[in-house]
């Protein structure tokens, strides 16, 4: 009997994560089922295509040709059946996404509840961690990340980008007073994505005009929501998404520091496992797009197009967001 396409759909699956906990939760199904699936295709081959162990499995050499071989038809067939389905229905499936905390509560509840009202039969499946995601090995469809990726050997999209600029707490600006220029900016407390030389150099553009300034302090954190908190507190001066800040003790908004200067505005990057987009992919991206296109001026996202500087990063460091 010929193998079928589901198992060896399955084997595709095994080998990209090469764990199979890993592809049995991306394919929602029992370890044991799937292990004894994957037997019985190599039985039927008459060929062994994996090496197993009890902490890994790795590819024998007639399972890395078969692999080679037979991803791009599984991705191929999944793609031609969800597009079948998209002509008869609206796109359905579990869609697993990983995205930065900060982001996250500051723009996507509403964004979801919209998204779910619009496409019932998608079941999201959202990670806010902030851990490197290895997208051949992880069980997502789709990453959203802050900054510039390393080229990882995954697909990426540039989707929007955040307008930046500097913010204080009235506290820290009594004590410290409030800078008129980017030359002033060295003598304050900075808060950096990272303590490095990289994350220290901040280029400002008030309308032609550039300024580059290298800058210290004593934290640094690449967590947006936590520089937040640290403006709040006083410590220093941070760079935040130019919407309406997270309020001060007291109520007192942060302000805006150098309001004529902003920093280069920070990519949102969304990665794919695969060129080869599901429908319940290619629709969340165009609606995420579509709403943060939309946000009023305050909640400052620049379509990809308009941004001043493309390619440019806050600090030259990825960012969680």
């Amino acid at each position: 009997m010929e193998p079928s396409l589901d198992d060896i759909a399955l084997f595709v699956e095994v080998a990209r994560r090469k764990n199979f906990s890993r592809a049995a939760e991306a394919l929602d199904m029992p370890v044991s089922t799937l292990s004894r699936r994957i037997s019985e295709l190599e039985r039927r081959l008459g060929v062994r295509l994996l090496n197993r162990s009890t902490r890994k499995i790795e590819l024998t050499e007639a399972g890395g040709v078969y692999f080679e071989r037979c991803q791009n038809v599984v991705a191929e067939a999944r793609i031609a059946h969800e597009q079948l389905l998209e002509v008869a229905q609206q796109p359905k499936g579990r869609l697993r996404i990983s995205m930065p905390v900060s982001f996250s509560l500051s723009f996507m509840p509403v964004i979801f509840r919209d998204f779910c009202e619009k496409y019932p039969d998608i079941e999201c499946d959202i990670d806010l961690n902030t851990h490197e995601v290895d997208l051949l090995a992880d069980a997502f469809d789709l990453v959203l990340r802050f900054g510039v990726q390393p080229d990882s050997g995954v697909i990426s999209r540039r989707i929007a980008d955040m307008a930046m600029g500097l913010y204080a707490s009235s506290e820290y600006l009594a004590s410290h007073g409030s800078p008129v220029l980017p030359a002033e900016l060295p003598r304050h407390q900075c808060l950096r994505t990272h303590g490095n030389r990289r994350s220290s150099t901040w280029v400002l553009a008030s309308g032609k005009q550039t300024e580059e300034v290298t800058v210290s302090g004593r934290l640094s954190i690449n967590n947006m929501g936590m520089l937040q908190r640290l403006a709040v507190q006083g410590v220093g001066i941070a760079p935040l998404p130019i919407y309406c800040p997270i309020e001060a003790d007291g109520g007192e908004l942060l302000q805006r520091v150098l309001p004529d200067w902003q920093l280069r505005p920070m990519p949102l990057m969304a990665l794919f496992p695969s060129r080869l987009m599901p429908a319940k992919v290619r629709v969340f991206i165009e609606f995420l797009q579509e709403r943060l296109a939309s946000l009023p001026a305050r909640e400052h996202f620049v379509p990809r197009e308009l941004a001043h500087g493309a390619g440019a990063r806050l600090d030259g460091q990825r960012l969680h967001a």
